[in-house]
């Protein structure tokens, strides 16, 4: 069903279950579905089991919470699937607002105490800004400027969590998961997307993933476009220079064919090319409309060459934008990034691409407050990934409701979205008249 044919809140919901209900399997999972998700969305407070069924059904919590919980923990139904007919109702929503400009690379990590739940290790968590014990997954979203969905998520596996086998049993980590690279996934991601025949557009990514030459390089073997973040010590050779040819053949043993560079010919970071920039090449770009301005800052950009590890290749690589930005009351770049974005590229529309990776950070911060994303507090594999799943799913409903309503609450009890009506004494958090 065509969810814009329904013309209730609660007849879209229904729809958009129903089509869902379609790929997890048998028929007895689609009350099991229907209640998490409709949990998710609104629970108040923390969104594990337990508050989930209570939620949707007050007179009888410990029936649904053993519902739920062997639905989301152990009912083997694909994530791969669920979120593929997820994208298939929701992507034609947001192309009304036009067609997907992007597809945004990203992870992000969940605190966990101790060393059962799957994946859980020291590592750097966003979250708290830090290295502490966390879980951390990878995730690709398609986006243009209206909205973004998630539409792969994988959880990272720790390399001491791959060679041990006794927790990836308790946890149930299937068989063929191997360590990997968070870029390595990420890869992986955009591949799986590729073969479901989904548009990505220009793929964009942080310095996390674009300081990694293998993720580009494999980026464009696979036919796609980037515009990644990079560190200001990157190494790319200045407009006009690349690395000297192979030394000449002599005649004895193999023919050279590495290329080279000495002390006179040779890379400098990007923070030192920024630095050479001269004044007249800086350009004040805006690229959205701010809370409370316009956002704007300066910028410069040049076709330079990557230079890392090439001793190792025959031929230079290719030419590429290297894009640098500069606010003017700052002493130093604050920004670096590579793009294969075609070299006629409008300098606004370039900056306009590489800065709509503000969406994915909307995202998280939206699945994680709204719909529960790491409330989770199962420990294994298949419930990690079918909980974040039904997240995206439920996020995946909000977005396709934004034409129809401004902010709204889902009424459990009489099974409808209701429009929120304020206090007539309400004052913001803040505000002088609140005190």
């Amino acid at each position: 069903m065509n969810l814009g044919d329904a013309k209730t809140s609660e007849a879209r919901f229904e729809a958009y279950i129903a089509d869902l209900a379609g790929v997890v399997g048998h028929k007895d999972r689609k009350e099991p579905l229907r209640d998490y998700s409709r949990g998710l969305l609104t629970a108040a407070g923390r969104k594990s089991v337990e508050p989930l069924a209570t939620a949707v059904a007050p007179a009888g919590v410990a029936a649904k919470h053993q519902s739920l919980l062997h639905f989301v923990g152990q009912s083997e139904w694909s994530d791969t699937d669920v979120l593929s007919k997820v994208r298939e109702k929701v992507q034609p929503i947001m192309e009304r607002h036009g067609p997907i400009e992007a597809s945004i690379i990203d992870d992000t990590g969940f605190p966990k105490k101790g060393k059962h739940s799957v994946g859980v290790a020291r590592q750097y968590c966003g979250q708290l800004g830090k290295q502490d014990n966390c879980q951390s997954a990878v995730s690709l979203s398609i986006t243009n400027h209206h909205a973004s969905l998630p539409i792969g998520y994988r959880l990272y596996l720790p390399e001491e969590w791959a060679k041990d086998k006794e927790r990836r049993k308790k946890a149930g980590v299937p068989a063929e998961i191997k360590f990997q690279t968070k870029p390595k996934i990420a890869v992986d991601l955009i591949t799986q997307a590729l073969a479901q025949g989904v548009s990505l557009g220009v793929v964009l990514a942080d310095a996390g993933y674009g300081v990694n030459t293998a993720f580009r390089e494999d980026v464009s073997a696979l036919g796609l476009i980037y515009a990644v973040g990079i560190n200001p010590t990157t190494s790319v050779w200045a407009p006009g220079m690349a690395p000297l040819p192979p030394k000449k053949w002599r005649g004895n043993g193999r023919p050279p064919k590495n290329l080279q560079r000495n002390a006179k010919h040779k890379s400098l970071s990007v923070k030192a090319l920024a630095q050479s920039v001269p004044a007249s090449d800086w350009h004040t770009l805006t690229w959205r409309e701010g809370v409370d301005k316009d956002l704007t800052s300066r910028f410069a950009r040049l076709r330079v060459r990557a230079a890392h590890n090439d001793r190792v290749l025959d031929k230079p690589r290719s030419e590429e934008w290297l894009v640098i930005e500069w606010p003017e009351d700052e002493k130093e770049p604050a920004k670096y990034w590579l793009s294969t974005l075609p070299e006629d590229t409008p300098f606004d529309l370039m900056i306009d691409t590489i800065k709509l990776r503000w969406r994915i950070e909307r995202d998280y911060q939206e699945l994680k407050q709204e719909v529960g994303l790491g409330h989770y507090e199962g420990r294994s594999w298949r419930g990690f990934h079918h909980h974040a799943t039904l997240c995206i799913a439920a996020y995946g409903f909000l977005i396709s409701e934004q034409e129809t309503f401004p902010p709204l609450l889902f009424d459990v009890t009489k099974g409808k979205f209701k429009k929120v009506t304020l206090p007539k004494n309400y004052r913001p958090r803040g505000s002088p008249a609140s005190s």
